[in-house]
């Protein structure tokens, strides 16, 4: 796996675009070329009062090139979005320009979309995080953040324990430890976990992933070359249930919803710890109001198999593509790189303090949870979960709930998403 390149700068990592409506284009003779004079963008994050000033920023950077172009953002509910999506791709009449998550949203989405190869190739070398959004060796989206799941943890909670916020636990039996000392300390749990959704899961492999895999594990489950019957695979559900079993979760993890109960559990010092992300929800920013700036702090996962490398999981977060039937190409990856030039970008860094994608924007004068992400960039890893097909991730998030319940067991579940792995 080769090495990412440290960066002293940080940015945006969630941001999302959804609706419905298409570009309104002229009609035009066969003889004369296509010229669109409006182009529609699908999110659900142009209404958030967080990414106003980024909007704003970049419909002005794209005006200045495009005077004569309206652009016109379609918010919806993200819960929706993928299927209206869907929707409008059978139907090839959706919007010019759309937000992707990054992974198997977007991968299992390409046939649909335009390859960018050609039109951001100035923009390869400012921005990171293009894997997320790339198949067969071809770019389907540009990166706006940088998404990861950092483990975030109270330091305040560390100090009534009596431990040392700065050396948190380097072991998985070091850490249940202290967790325990936590709580008998001061009441609070181990971890603040929602998984109501099913996406809990997802959070606690990538979060969890490199303290439990071998590094060969880790990088041929990347590399796709993933082998569902290894002690190192297996321990990850093992310790999904354990954790649960043991009372190292908040009461009622499954029906506690990630977005945005779980937060808000770790925010109100319920808990100790939270797999948290580097986006613009659920990150440094959004504890720091609660717990203080200087009483949010970032580890490293906890070995729990000896010979892992931990490292922070991270990809790119979100993204802008290309719908496959916009009349005008080139006008359309314009505006995706406007959505993702450096003004803008920054911006969306100051009030929703995500990290982007964006390696020239400075944050060195943030708090210390920011230089400690960025720090951990340089050996960082693609996340797990990523990696999957969105459909054995649906399956993944299901079956995890089971697993809580104890309804299913640890073989029955690795068993099914090796099949739904296969079949992807």
């Amino acid at each position: 796996m080769k090495q990412r390149t440290l960066w002293s700068v940080v940015m945006v990592l969630g941001l999302g675009l959804a609706g419905c409506g298409s570009a309104t284009r002229p009609a035009s003779s066969p003889a004369e070329p296509v010229k669109a004079t409006k182009l529609v963008v699908w999110d659900w994050k142009s209404g958030d009062a967080s990414a106003a000033s980024y909007i704003q920023k970049a419909k002005a950077d794209f005006a200045k090139k495009h005077p004569d172009v309206t652009v016109e953002f379609v918010a919806q509910p993200f819960e929706q979005y993928y299927t209206l999506l869907g929707a409008a791709i059978q139907s090839s009449t959706g919007p010019d320009v759309m937000l992707f998550n990054g992974g198997g949203q977007i991968r299992d989405r390409v046939d649909s979309l335009l390859p960018l190869d050609q039109y951001v190739t100035e923009d390869k070398q400012r921005l990171a995080g293009w894997e997320a959004f790339s198949k067969d060796g071809k770019i389907y989206a540009a990166p706006v953040t940088l998404q990861g799941h950092p483990i975030y943890y109270n330091k305040t909670l560390y100090e009534k324990a009596g431990l040392d916020p700065a050396n948190p636990a380097k072991t998985w039996d070091e850490f249940v430890g202290n967790c325990a000392t936590i709580k008998k300390a001061t009441g609070a749990t181990c971890f603040a976990l929602g998984n109501k959704e099913g996406i809990g899961i997802q959070f606690f492999l990538s979060g969890l992933g490199s303290g439990i895999l071998t590094p060969s594990e880790y990088d041929d489950w990347i590399a796709g070359k993933r082998d569902w019957t290894s002690p190192g695979v297996k321990k990850v559900f093992e310790l999904w249930k354990e954790s649960n079993d043991s009372g190292l979760n908040n009461e009622g993890a499954n029906s506690t919803a990630m977005f945005n109960d779980s937060f808000s559990v770790f925010d109100a010092g319920k808990a100790a710890h939270i797999i948290g992300l580097m986006s613009d929800i659920g990150h440094w920013k959004d504890f720091s109001e609660f717990l203080g700036a200087d009483k949010v702090g970032v580890m490293a996962a906890p070995v729990a198999t000896t010979g892992t490398t931990p490292s922070l999981p991270y990809d790119g977060g979100i993204g802008y593509a290309v719908a496959k039937w916009t009349k005008d190409p080139k006008l359309a990856s314009d505006l995706v790189r406007s959505l993702t030039a450096t003004d803008p970008l920054a911006s969306f860094y100051a009030d929703a303090g995500a990290i982007a994608s964006d390696t020239t924007i400075d944050v060195s004068q943030g708090p210390v949870a920011v230089g400690t992400i960025v720090s951990q960039l340089k050996s960082g890893k693609p996340a797990l979960h990523v990696a999957l097909s969105s459909k054995t991730i649906d399956l993944m998030g299901r079956l995890s709930q089971k697993l809580l319940s104890g309804s299913a067991s640890v073989d029955e579940v690795v068993e099914q998403l090796a099949a739904s792995d296969r079949a992807s």
